[in-house]
């Protein structure tokens, strides 16, 4: 027998039985318990418990949160300190977030910029000031993004037909209102999805969630080189922003006519609980152990670690724990050298034994 519910349907009777097939086209509501003894298929949203006795299959087996540390919390490099944004194509922020401008001290980018508090189950914020009213020229850019590794997005199958769709959900915060706009794009710089988000109310937090399907064109790698960029637009100029929700074989970083944060002198951003999921539904944001998180963001970047490095007859070697690559060291002693490295280890001498501070890059 198959029962077939095309509207909203409310069951209120716990012994309500249904031995064949249910298709609800519409909303199903169940007061009292529920058994399924067969397969179920859930393509809506669920709201309350759900208990199960056998395996309960999701639409992915990957952790969900494809961004790492998308709510802010680890900030090796600055501790929370403010970072004026110079002339550069990528200067590192709070871990994995790297900010750039074509033109310096335009803006600043800091963990909890302004001291406001932040939304219901987080403690920290990127916040990024502007420091003067710019006007854009076409070939100006101006924002931040992060570089999620090519492992981590090649179950998505972009480039292919199977492509998945995701979704990507944030809370954000600012002194301005309007049409703001970010955008996904490939290591390539050919093929990018710019889409626009509305702040509805100043210095108000709003959550916004924006769903994108999977794009069947252009080369997205799948190793330990960039997967996929997120860019947060604050003022790019013409030639970097295009149509709002349609893939494109462009470099845009944001929607043609979008808000210009930087625009303002003054004006404020603030963004938390960034999420990119596989699927067409935002879950609630998927917090990590504090360890796991710092691991995730110390496979990029290790900040000031405190080690002994020896003279060349006994070299030390250093492990620094599934780097992405070999990374590029800073700090050292007289006659520092590096011997050889992997993302895993690095062995060094120096002149002398002595305690030195390093840090350790390899960011995408």
């Amino acid at each position: 027998m198959s029962i077939i519910l095309n509207g909203t349907t409310g069951i209120t009777t716990p012994a309500d039985t249904v031995t064949g097939n249910a298709t609800v086209g519409g909303t199903l509501t169940v007061t009292g318990a529920t058994t399924l003894t067969g397969a179920a298929t859930l393509t809506g949203g669920i709201a309350g418990d759900v208990s199960s006795t056998g395996t309960l299959a999701m639409g992915s087996s990957f952790k969900r949160n494809r961004i790492i540390n998308g709510n802010m919390v680890v900030d090796q490099r600055n501790a929370g300190a403010s970072v004026t944004i110079g002339s550069s194509a990528g200067t590192y922020t709070l871990d994995r977030w790297c900010a750039q401008s074509v033109n310096a001290s335009k803006f600043s980018v800091q963990q909890n910029a302004g001291s406001i508090t932040p939304p219901t189950g987080f403690t920290k914020y990127l916040g990024v000031t502007s420091l003067a009213a710019t006007s854009s020229g076409s070939t100006d850019y101006y924002g931040f993004f992060q570089a999620i590794e090519g492992f981590n997005t090649a179950d998505l199958a972009w480039g292919t037909a199977s492509a998945a769709s995701v979704t990507i959900s944030f809370w954000v915060r600012s002194s301005l209102t309007g049409s703001f706009s970010a955008s996904l794009t490939n290591s390539g710089s050919n093929r990018s999805y710019p889409f626009s988000y509305t702040v509805n109310a100043a210095n108000t937090w709003e959550q916004k969630t924006v769903t994108v399907a999977g794009d069947t064109s252009g080369t997205w790698l799948t190793d330990n080189s960039t997967g996929i960029y997120l860019r947060f637009d604050l003022g790019t100029g013409s030639s970097f922003r295009g149509t709002a929700g349609t893939w494109a074989a462009a470099n845009y970083y944001g929607v043609t006519g979008a808000v210009s944060v930087v625009g303002t002198n003054g004006a404020t951003f603030y963004v938390t609980g960034v999420q990119l999921e596989v699927g067409t539904k935002a879950t609630p944001y998927e917090t990590q152990i504090y360890s796991d998180q710092l691991a995730q963001c110390q496979r990029y970047y290790r900040g000031s670690t405190p080690v002994v490095v020896n003279p060349v007859a006994t070299p030390s070697t250093i492990f620094t724990n599934s780097m992405r690559t070999s990374p590029t060291l800073t700090g050292g002693g007289t006659g520092f050298t590096i011997i050889s490295q992997t993302g895993d280890t690095t062995t060094c001498y120096q002149t002398s034994s002595a305690n030195q501070n390093l840090t350790f890059s390899a960011e995408l």
